[in-house]
């Protein structure tokens, strides 16, 4: 009988329960496709992650929600790195998105993303009667911006304004979604220098929300970067007050137009599953 062990870890996390739960399969040798979604179900956890032995980088990760497969996901990326360090200052991992660099200071872990591809997104009339807000709630036009996993971008204009969406799950897919894999959403407004955000998407018929979206802190970043941002940047994204999982993200943009995005790893503990 196969024995397949994995640990827990608190991504982005101030303290030990806070943060973006995540399991690692440290050796997933021998799993296939379907085994690898079940376990990802069975955890229903927003993210899993497999490693296996690369060529080209520290460990191939296979990122997978309770019901789907993803290329790129930014806590899976860091809480993975954090679990196979070893000891080493940078690792690489390998993701269906392509190769991810990543660095460690301390418990911190930092990642550089892959550069992002930008298209218009919905108007703001239609954003309003989805989000449950007034028009005048809306700061710029929304993006869909990509850099491994498409996200829409909503600027707004005050925190209150991010804590008063109330998504429709059918209107926020009908919307969003058009034939993608998610309708990921990040809504987000300036409070003196810090970023506060929410990140929706639709589950069976209902609205989820994350406690702290790395992929989506990057494709705001990129974001930023196309609105001309003065370089080097650096904020923290707040995320997680409505979920009761306050997550801090640290992102920056180098002098050189790179987008990087990190957090605190808490590892809270382990288990394993005889298949």
């Amino acid at each position: 009988m196969p024995t397949y062990s994995y640990r827990v870890v608190n991504v982005f996390a101030e303290n030990f329960f806070s943060g973006n739960q995540l399991a690692v399969f440290t050796d997933a040798t021998g799993l296939d496709d379907a085994t690898m979604q079940l376990l990802a179900a069975q955890l229903n956890l927003s993210e899993t992650t497999f490693v296996f032995p690369s060529k080209v980088a520290s460990a191939t990760v296979r990122i997978f929600t309770p019901t789907n497969e993803i290329a790129f996901a930014g806590h899976p990326s860091l809480g993975t790195a954090a679990v196979i360090r070893d000891g080493r200052a940078n690792v690489s991992l390998e993701l269906k998105a392509g190769i991810i660099p990543l660095r460690f200071h301390g418990d911190v872990v930092t990642l550089t993303a892959n550069l992002a591809e930008h298209r218009a997104g919905p108007s703001s009339a239609d954003l309003a009667s989805t989000l449950g807000l007034p028009l005048s709630a809306f700061a710029e036009a929304a993006q869909l911006v990509d850099n491994g996993t498409e996200q829409l971008i909503v600027p707004l204009n005050s925190v209150d304004d991010v804590r008063a969406c109330q998504p429709d799950a059918k209107r926020l897919s009908d919307l969003v979604q058009q034939g993608r894999n998610r309708d990921g959403t990040l809504v987000w407004a300036w409070q003196n220098d810090e970023i506060i955000a929410r990140y929706f998407w639709s589950k069976h018929g209902q609205i989820m929300e994350d406690n702290g979206t790395g992929s989506a802190c990057a494709n705001l970043g990129a974001y930023l970067l196309k609105q001309g941002v003065q370089l080097p940047f650096a904020a923290t994204m707040i995320q997680g007050h409505t979920a009761g999982r306050l997550a801090h993200l640290h992102l920056s943009i180098t002098a050189d137009r790179q987008v990087e995005v990190g957090g605190r790893v808490v590892n809270i503990g382990r288990g394993e599953f005889d298949l």
